[in-house]
């Protein structure tokens, strides 16, 4: 994960050795709820497809391997997870000066790792390899690594996951694909779309499980952007629902002419999209 410059509630600073003792159940639950609003005034709607939801994976710790193509993706993260896995307790890296910065991430679960350097990546097979023994895991990882634009072909992966794959057997990878776009309204949509969970194992090397991965996610993210071409509300399910219309003098203009025709107001621009 990335720092996100948003602004959170609380400082609770917890030094930054055990990401299990610094996780907070309270604070997320809390930080769920201003993020949905947050969302809601950001966005015209959350949407996770309707295709590839996550089966149940009871009793199998997960790592979910997603594109990074924004700051928002830590932010969709917890909504997902609040919305369907709630029964998961869930952590994710993030690079350590951005944690040092919104130090209140540590009670998400978030854990500091120094990108590109030998320790960083021995941190975080580390911390991986011991919070996957937990099957009720959930680890999120932005396995590219850096911001990149979800349309960029070939799709390459850090060997972070490849390695907790082969270490930790018995787990399920997802594959998560994110895209923002704009569709009909001013405020961006935020698309999200899981792929089909792979067993882990130690069957398959470093490079086996990383081509396997990329080959996975790439699946994910054009099936994801198909969907999102087709500008179809009803392949999706609303996580989170914003505002329509323009909003201001231009809207309250609409919203009269409407009355004085003796019609119903809606501020969308193509009728009702839910």
């Amino acid at each position: 994960m990335r720092s996100m410059p948003m602004p959170a509630p609380g400082s609770g600073c917890v030094p930054d050795a055990d990401p299990v003792a610094a996780r907070s159940s309270a604070a997320i639950a809390a930080f769920g709820l201003w993020l949905r609003w947050y969302c809601a005034r950001n966005f015209h709607a959350v949407r996770l497809s309707r295709t590839g939801l996550p089966p149940d994976l009871a009793g199998r710790p997960l790592i979910i391997c997603a594109n990074h193509p924004s700051w928002w993706d830590p932010a969709l993260f917890i909504l997902v997870s609040r919305a369907l896995l709630r029964d998961r307790i869930g952590y994710g890296p993030m690079d350590q000066a951005g944690l040092a910065k919104y130090r209140f991430f540590r009670r998400l679960g978030v854990f500091g790792i120094a990108p590109d350097t030998p320790q960083g990546a021995a941190r975080f097979l580390q911390l991986g390899t011991r919070l996957l023994a937990d099957r009720r895991t959930a680890l999120w990882v932005t396995a590219e690594g850096h911001f990149t634009d979800p349309r960029r072909r070939p799709v390459r992966l850090r060997p972070g996951v490849a390695h907790l794959a082969r270490r930790v057997p018995g787990a399920a990878i997802l594959p998560l694909a994110i895209e923002l776009a704009f569709w009909n309204e001013r405020r961006p949509e935020a698309l999200l779309r899981f792929g089909a969970p792979i067993p882990t194992g130690p069957e398959r090397s470093v490079t086996e499980w990383t081509g396997l991965l990329e080959a996975a996610l790439t699946g994910t993210m054009d099936a994801l952007a198909a969907e999102s071409m087709a500008r179809d509300p009803g392949l999706f399910l609303a996580l989170v629902r914003g505002r329509s219309g323009v909003g201001g003098v231009y809207d309250l203009w609409r919203h009269a002419a409407a009355l004085a025709r003796g019609q119903h107001f809606d501020a969308s621009h193509q009728g009702s999209e839910w």
